[in-house]
């Protein structure tokens, strides 16, 4: 699987089919879209990402989400200058 399936998926409004669909769904509607010659390991892979995605989506909807301000001097210290 090319290394930006994940970005096609968000940019093809992935995460509000993310967030109306059983998990059983999802991965349903996953297999379809994956290559017939695709690895254990990618499949693995992409349910992981999904189950990410769901996640922190349900975190958001609790207020559990971390501020932009706290997220940038996150970054901010992660880089040097």
């Amino acid at each position: 699987m090319p290394p930006d399936t994940h970005a096609s998926l968000a940019s093809a409004g992935w995460s509000t089919k993310l967030e109306a669909m059983s998990n059983k769904q999802l991965v349903a509607d996953l297999l379809v879209r994956l290559p017939d010659d695709v690895s254990l390991q990618t499949i693995a892979k992409e349910v992981g990402f999904m189950a990410g995605v769901r996640e922190g989506l349900d975190e958001l909807d609790h207020g559990q989400g971390v501020p932009i301000e706290a997220v940038e001097k996150m970054i901010a210290s992660w880089t040097t200058k």
